[in-house]
């Protein structure tokens, strides 16, 4: 088993993911499924880590509670700053909104609230298939977009 040291590096060849849960059960269950799935896992317990975190690193999935850090979703800071965040700075990583009041990948719900997925908490059973789901649309959302970027950085 890795070290809490070892698993803040990240490799080239590594996938990070980013946690933000409002409670340890749920944080334990998203590190879980994104471990299954090959993502080295980091996870953060306030809205200044976050930023921070998500500044830094080009993580490939970003998992956050509604409630993360707060008592009423209108106070999550941490999404409003993504939501605020030009699409430029985002577009690297699938961003999965998780939440007692949605309905799993409803597209409008993650549209209004400038996310890649919405994940029902009763869906937990089932995180990481739907975790693997919404990073393969994501990826085929935009895969014509960053085969652009990526002839264009060539010229």
């Amino acid at each position: 088993m890795a070290s809490d040291f070892e698993t803040q590096f990240i490799t080239a060849t590594d996938k990070p993911a980013l946690v933000a849960c409002s409670n340890t059960e749920l944080t334990g269950t998203v590190k879980c499924a994104l471990r299954e799935l090959d993502y080295k896992v980091h996870t953060v317990t306030a809205h200044g880590t976050f930023l921070t975190r998500f500044s830094q690193v080009r993580y490939r999935v970003v998992v956050i509670d509604e409630l993360f850090a707060a008592t009423r979703p209108e106070e999550n800071q941490s999404l409003l700053a993504l939501q605020k965040m030009p699409m430029s700075q985002r577009r690297h990583a699938t961003v999965i909104l998780l939440g007692q009041n949605f309905v799993t990948f409803d597209p409008m719900q993650a549209f209004q609230k400038s996310v890649h997925a919405v994940i029902n908490l009763a869906e937990l059973a089932l995180l990481k298939q739907l975790i693997e789901k919404a990073v393969a649309d994501n990826n085929l959302f935009l895969q014509n977009f960053r085969e652009a970027q990526n002839n264009l950085s060539r010229l």
